[in-house]
């Protein structure tokens, strides 16, 4: 048995409970209230808690259409995204872009969101940069492009 009891009360954070468990590697706490026992948090307690929450936890869907959904929302809340210039395509998890760029700096911008939505497994460019100052349309290189990936 231990001296020094380490205890908490009945508000204290869950994130404190477990960083004492872990600093003074303890497998019980004591709850008190106002010197008085009160109950005791064990790491079974916890245990519990996380299982609990992680089915509460739905998965974000990872079927095409709904990924392609998710980019297409992302980028219209970006002032920056040419959504009206766009056509994305999802098959199996990749991630076709066609259409038009206005900015070249879109490209990389449109490849952080792709790659930052769940359920993406790669991503083909076939985006157009459109020169504004002479109208000519450039395609993106063929050894630039980026190859689908699996995750």
């Amino acid at each position: 048995m231990s001296q020094d009891v380490q205890a908490v009360t009945g508000d204290t954070p869950l994130e404190e409970i477990v960083r004492l468990m872990e600093r003074h590697q303890i497998k019980r706490l004591p709850v008190v209230d106002s010197g008085k026992l009160v109950g005791i948090v064990t790491r079974a307690n916890l245990l519990h808690a996380l299982a609990s929450l992680a089915g509460e936890t739905k998965a974000g869907a990872t079927d095409d259409a709904s990924i392609r959904g998710r980019i297409y929302a992302e980028l219209e809340k970006q002032p920056w995204a040419p959504v009206n210039m766009l056509d994305i395509v999802v098959r199996n998890g990749v991630v076709h872009l066609w259409g038009v760029l206005l900015d070249e700096r879109q490209r990389e911008a449109l490849y952080v969101v792709v790659e930052n939505t769940s359920g993406v497994k790669g991503m083909e460019d076939h985006l157009v940069w459109v020169e504004p100052m002479s109208g000519i349309a450039i395609p993106m290189p063929e050894d630039g492009a980026p190859q689908a990936k699996a995750s």
